[in-house]
């Protein structure tokens, strides 16, 4: 019989908040993960201080518009997170760097405060209520601007000694390959993300013109005007170009895998972020490199691949149910 994520937490419903780059999104959630009610503000940007006044504002909003008592807040944050659940080492699209978020919002709200790394939330919502539900070792990778992600192995978040671990989109890919924004160079997103799949759309377009014109069609007929929804659209009209931008791109992400694999061993995969829309035109390629890369090769088993079911809410989601299991 498999095991699955335990449903040891409380009742009640408790506030998911989830801090990004450009917008604070926050949700009353109940006791089986749904949004109840929602609000959102702008972030704004490289202020810590007014960050947090804003977050302390949508949980009074939403607090005020529920019935009864609030479990208490979760909160995820694009960064690195003490094994307290307290404060955030680094969050460098923040530009933050030891903020102390539960001490502040706590006297702000009056409410019991756990903040976590927002890929560890979603990963731990979709291992409860999404697609890796009925499983007991998940490992969530969200394919975005970069890569972000999540393990949950028997009903707990791995966190690490220092509350930093699963950072996987920093995996070294290729030595001394392309600079990643974390400063250092060849880290696996730069080769099997939502930039990575624009930079060799773009290259191939540019190399094989005459074979691009959906492609280019859909931007302003340049490869430098070509993005990511262009790609996914050229994709499913047929566009060879568009179509070996994505090959290339789930051959890295299948290689990431193969890697992980042999160091955690899940039953699944979940693959998020928006990148995963394209379904089998990313997973096709990744399900078939991993199999070929991977340590043990046919002698062992292999995780399923599946994609995500609750898309932007599962950051939301997943902070909000921690709360409910962080004693």
């Amino acid at each position: 019989m498999t095991n699955t994520v335990p449903d040891r937490g409380l009742g009640g419903v408790s506030i998911g908040v989830d801090i990004g780059g450009t917008k604070i999104a926050a949700g009353v959630v109940d006791a089986e993960g749904r949004i109840l009610r929602t609000a959102r503000r702008p972030t704004p940007r490289h202020d810590a201080s007014a960050v947090l006044t804003e977050v302390a504002s949508v949980v009074d909003e939403l607090q005020s518009s529920v019935d009864g008592s609030i479990a208490g807040v979760g909160i995820g944050v694009a960064g690195g997170v003490d094994q307290g659940r307290s404060t955030v080492y680094f969050a460098p699209n923040l530009a933050w760097s030891q903020v102390p978020v539960r001490t502040v919002v706590e006297a702000a709200t009056g409410l019991p405060v756990v903040v976590e790394n927002d890929g560890a939330a979603a990963a731990w919502a979709e291992a409860r209520f999404g697609a890796g539900r009925g499983r007991s070792h998940v490992v969530m990778v969200t394919v975005g601007t970069g890569i972000g992600g999540g393990i949950v192995v028997d009903g707990h978040v791995m966190r690490g000694a220092h509350g930093v671990a699963a950072e996987i989109g920093h995996l070294n890919a290729v030595p001394d390959g392309r600079p990643c924004g974390c400063g250092r160079k060849g880290c696996w997103e730069q080769y099997a993300s939502g930039n990575a799949l624009v930079r060799e759309a773009r290259t191939l377009a540019a190399e094989r013109r005459p074979e691009a014109g959906t492609l280019l069609s859909l931007g302003d007929g340049t490869p430098e005007g070509v993005e990511g929804s262009h790609i996914t659209r050229a994709a499913s009209l047929g566009d060879p170009v568009a179509i070996a931008a994505f090959g290339v791109v789930g051959t890295w992400l299948g290689r990431g895998l193969a890697d992980l694999t042999a160091i955690v061993d899940p039953d699944a995969f979940v693959i998020g972020g928006g990148v995963s829309e394209a379904g089998d035109l990313l997973l096709a390629s990744a399900q078939r490199t991993m199999s070929e890369k991977v340590f043990g090769g046919t002698n062992r088993p292999l995780p399923e691949l599946l994609i995500a079911q609750l898309g932007n809410d599962a950051g939301i989601v997943g902070a909000a149910d921690l709360v409910r299991f962080s004693n």
